[in-house]
C-alpha cells in the first residue's frame, strides 16, 4: 500500500497524537474517483469505496476503522467515546486510543485539533455553512479543554483564488463578526473570492485557539492531488483523520 500519499500536518500536538490527510491517489476508483475515493455518498462502487477504505487503515496502521460521519454541513458534535459515530454531524471528538475522528472533505476546509497534554483530539468539517454556522466553536466548547491549551491545523481546501461567492455568503459572516468583510475581495464580477482559511482563523483566534497551522493547500489548484468539487463537480473525498497513540 505504499502508493497511497499522504499530507502529516505540521504541528505542534504532542507524540502521542496522530494525524493525516490523504491524496487521491493510490486507490482502485475509476472515472471521476480516482483513484483513492473514500466517499461513500458519491456515487462510486461500494466496493471500491470499501477497499480504498481498507487500504488507508493499513496504510496508516489505524487502530480501529474511522468513524465515518454523515456531513450536513452544520454544527453538531459527536463524542465518539459515548456511543458517537457513523450519525449526522461535522465534527468528532474522542479521547481514547480506540476511536479515529475522520472529516471528509474536497474543498471544505478540514480542521483538526489536540490538546497539548494529549488528552483529547478532534476533527472538524469547516465548509462556509458550517463555518459560519459555528462549528468550530461548538468543538472547542465540547473538548472541554482551555483553548490556549489547544492546537488546530487547517487541511487542504479551496484557497481565495479560486473559492467566489455571493453576498449572501459575505453576509453570513459580518452578521457575528464585521471585520471578517477584510476575508473578502470583491472581483470584476460584482462577487467575492472568499478565504476559507483566514475566516477559520480568525474564527479560532477569537475562541482563543492561538497555535494554528497549515491552511497552504488549494484543492481546486492541484487536480492531480486533491478532489475538488468547485473544480470538478462529480469527484471523489479525501479525509483527514485525527487518532490517539
Amino acid at each position: 500500500m505504499s502508493d497511497i500519499e499522504v499530507i502529516e500536518p505540521d504541528w505542534p500536538a504532542p507524540p502521542r497524537v496522530h494525524a493525516a490527510f490523504t491524496l487521491r491517489v493510490g486507490g482502485v476508483s475509476v472515472g471521476p474517483y480516482a483513484s483513492l475515493n473514500l466517499g461513500a455518498h458519491v456515487g462510486d462502487a461500494p466496493e471500491a469505496v470499501a477497499e480504498n477504505r481498507l487500504r488507508v487503515r493499513r496504510r496508516l496502521h489505524l487502530p480501529a476503522d474511522p468513524s465515518w460521519l454523515q456531513q450536513i454541513h452544520g454544527t453538531a458534535v459527536v463524542d465518539l467515546d459515548h456511543g458517537g459515530g457513523g450519525g449526522s454531524a461535522d465534527s468528532a471528538i474522542t479521547r481514547r486510543s480506540d476511536r479515529v475522528c475522520v472529516i471528509q472533505v474536497a474543498d471544505c476546509v478540514p480542521v483538526l485539533f489536540a490538546a497539548r497534554d494529549g488528552s483529547v483530539v478532534a476533527a472538524a468539517h469547516a465548509g462556509w455553512r458550517g463555518l459560519a454556522a459555528g462549528v468550530l466553536e461548538t468543538t472547542v466548547r465540547s473538548l472541554g479543554t482551555e483553548p490556549r491549551q489547544l492546537c488546530a491545523w487547517l487541511g487542504p481546501g479551496i484557497g481565495p483564488r479560486h473559492f467566489e461567492v455571493g453576498d449572501e455568503v459575505r453576509a453570513a459572516f459580518l452578521v457575528g463578526d464585521p471585520a471578517a468583510g477584510a476575508d473578502f475581495q470583491a472581483n470584476a464580477r460584482g462577487r467575492w473570492q472568499c478565504d476559507l482559511f483566514a475566516l477559520a482563523r480568525r474564527r479560532l483566534s477569537k475562541l482563543g485557539v492561538l497555535e494554528v497551522s497549515g491552511g497552504e493547500h488549494c484543492t481546486h489548484a492541484e487536480p492531480e492531488r486533491f478532489f475538488s468539487y468547485r473544480r470538478d463537480g462529480q469527484c471523489g473525498r479525501m479525509a483527514a483523520l485525527v487518532w490517539l497513540g
